[in-house]
């Protein structure tokens, strides 16, 4: 079980910190969520994905400052950038999924989501 305290990522350092709705930084490891996909922030489709974008971090900001968490290994170890993948959770739940039922995610393994034509 991990605890840190996260803010948003500005600047140089990047310890522990979130970047977007689906990657962090963790004692200086860059995390990406492995079990979601969140709209882009920085090259976003359109206002509105980036709007998303920016909801969806701020609230992973805030479910990571909410207490104790795990990191969970998957099948790969990390992605094609380097990133390291793994799954968020706390209680036996992975904060990813909260943030699908947030509508402000997809699961990875879902069809893609046009984030600039928001039901």
């Amino acid at each position: 079980m991990f605890e840190a305290r996260f803010a948003l990522c500005d600047g140089p350092i990047r310890e522990n910190c979130v970047v977007d709705g689906d990657t962090f930084w963790f004692k200086g490891d860059k995390i990406r969520i492995a079990d979601i996909d969140a709209p882009e922030i920085f090259s976003p489709h359109c206002r509105d994905e980036k709007h998303v974008g920016e909801i969806a971090r701020d609230r992973l900001l805030v479910l990571l400052n909410a207490g104790g968490f795990t990191l969970v290994s998957g099948w790969r170890d990390t992605d094609r950038y380097g990133r390291t993948l793994r799954t968020v959770t706390r209680d036996d739940r992975s904060l990813g999924e909260a943030l699908v039922e947030d509508g402000l995610a997809r699961r990875w393994n879902a069809p893609e989501r046009d984030w600039c034509s928001i039901d």
